[in-house]
């Protein structure tokens, strides 16, 4: 479609940028004390965009503003994902302490830009919109994580950020432009039948373009060795935006990697497709299934090791990532349809594990497994939730994070026997896990003293507790309503050579 033609599906990003036009001319209108208030209108703009998304006619796949965009179920399917994410995030950022010396309408509008970078990311088929998109949701994340700008922590995090980020994106950048001197154009379809047809003295620079770019998509999603600044960021940022660094921004970059793969290496075909390794002449499969091993390893052996919660936290979303990688060397529809149902378990039960440390440090306690002790007795409401946060993501049944990891291994061991090796690592993990997910349980209930006042949240939190508690054990025993979703969602805009 052409640049007219293409507003007519455009809405959304219309409605969000609007949104925080409106966010950031209200909030000179309040108070520093008031300036909270800005959350309802951003609220109110998700709403509106959420609702724009619904009412368009899922049956249409096709491009937007000159090949730039895609329109199609699968974008879609993240879109929703990421504004489900940031509402419970909103919320949830209402409840935290740590806001409330700061003037939060920059905090809220900065979520929003954010997502209208990640619209972007999801839907960009072209390697400029590419890089803007990843920029746009990188400069937003570096002033998010250093929001917190009487904290040395958070300083030390946002300058981190910053550096790792513009290392990455200079690094995916240079990556970028090889590709686009070898095929002539910045489109992925241009570059997919451009490839099909380059003389083997190209495949060199094909590959080194390709581990480059890898490299900056590595870096969004906190997979090693592109993962160093995730632990110090994610510690020292708000909590409530380490929770969303670890859910939204990771969710639109395995869109992106998906689509871009998906694309530029094949025709929606698989990996596992002899024909796509005549591109390079490196083994695709087996490199990304060693760096998914290395990943899920290496997150869950330093996880072990840590007692700041929210550290180990940190480390455990890098195993995370490390398991979503194990069905990236398949790449087919069923492992698509993986990581998508993964994605959506994953946003409940490691929103509310943050939320919990958030609830605990504003009354009083800390981060460090020592502040945990004997939570379960002192907060059994903020215990019990806790615990259902840990077992899911440790992938224990009935729970959401068990139905996740199901689908995972189900896609690797369809792939072939050559896979099992994978699927046998990633079990071995997700035992590894058990020992420090579990260790919260055990400080809560096992360790430190019985408390005779027992402390009961506010309704409110309650509520936030209940939002992300119920999904994370009800979509472990009926899980269809989100395995339809998937399923209607897993459709691309593709163009076959």
């Amino acid at each position: 479609m052409n640049n007219l033609q293409s507003l007519s599906l455009y809405w959304p990003e219309l409605i969000l940028t609007i949104t925080v036009l409106v966010t950031i001319i209200a909030d000179l209108f309040y108070s520093p004390k008031e300036s909270g208030r800005t959350a309802v209108w951003v609220l109110g703009g998700l709403l509106l965009t959420y609702v724009a998304i619904r009412v368009q006619d899922s049956t249409i796949v096709t491009t937007l503003f000159m090949e730039n965009l895609a329109f199609d179920p699968f974008a879609t399917f993240f879109k929703t994902l990421i504004i489900i994410a940031t509402v419970l995030v909103i919320f949830i950022s209402q409840r935290t302490s740590e806001l409330t010396n700061y003037r939060t309408g920059e905090y809220y509008a900065l979520l929003a830009i954010m997502v209208f970078g990640m619209f972007l990311m999801v839907s960009a088929i072209d390697l400029i919109m590419v890089y803007l998109a990843i920029e746009i949701v990188s400069i937003s994340s570096f002033i998010l994580a250093g929001y917190l700008r009487g904290d040395l922590r958070s300083n030390e995090a946002a300058l981190k950020y910053v550096i790792y980020g513009a290392f990455s994106s200079g690094i995916m950048l240079f990556g970028l432009s090889i590709v686009f001197g070898l095929a002539g154009s910045t489109k992925f379809f241009a570059i997919q039948e451009a490839m099909w047809n380059l003389e083997g003295s190209a495949n060199f620079a094909f590959t080194l373009a390709t581990v480059f770019i890898l490299a900056g998509f590595g870096y969004k999603i906190s997979a090693v060795p592109f993962h160093f600044w995730t632990p110090d960021v994610y510690e020292g940022s708000p909590t409530s935006i380490t929770a969303y660094l670890s859910v939204a921004p990771k969710a639109a970059g395995f869109a992106l990697i998906i689509r871009f793969f998906n694309q530029v290496f094949g025709d929606g075909g698989s990996f596992m497709d002899p024909s796509l390794t005549t591109y390079t002449e490196l083994p695709w499969p087996q490199l990304l299934a060693a760096l998914a091993v290395v990943t899920m390893t290496l997150g869950n052996l330093v996880a072990m090791q840590q007692n700041n919660i929210k550290r180990m936290l940190a480390y455990s979303s890098i195993a995370h990532a490390g398991y979503m990688l194990m069905v990236l060397p398949t790449l087919s529809s069923q492992g698509v349809y993986a990581v998508m149902i993964y994605l959506v378990m994953y946003m409940f039960m490691n929103l509310g594990a943050f939320f919990v440390v958030i609830y605990v440090k504003s009354q009083g306690g800390g981060e460090s497994f020592d502040d945990f002790r004997g939570l379960g007795w002192k907060m059994p409401i903020v215990g019990i939730v806790m615990t259902i946060f840990m077992l899911s993501l440790t992938g224990i049944p009935p729970t959401a994070g068990f139905i996740g990891k199901f689908y995972l291994f189900a896609a690797i061991i369809n792939a072939g026997p050559q896979m099992y090796w994978l699927a046998i690592i990633g079990a071995l993990n997700s035992v590894i896990s058990l020992y420090y997910y579990m260790r919260v349980v055990k400080v809560m209930f096992f360790e430190g003293e019985t408390s005779e006042t027992v402390l009961i949240p506010p309704i409110p939190v309650i509520l936030i507790f209940l939002a992300l508690a119920i999904p994370s054990v009800v979509f472990g025993v009926y899980w269809t309503p989100i395995a339809n979703w998937v399923s209607k969602s897993l459709v691309f805009f593709t163009q076959v050579i």
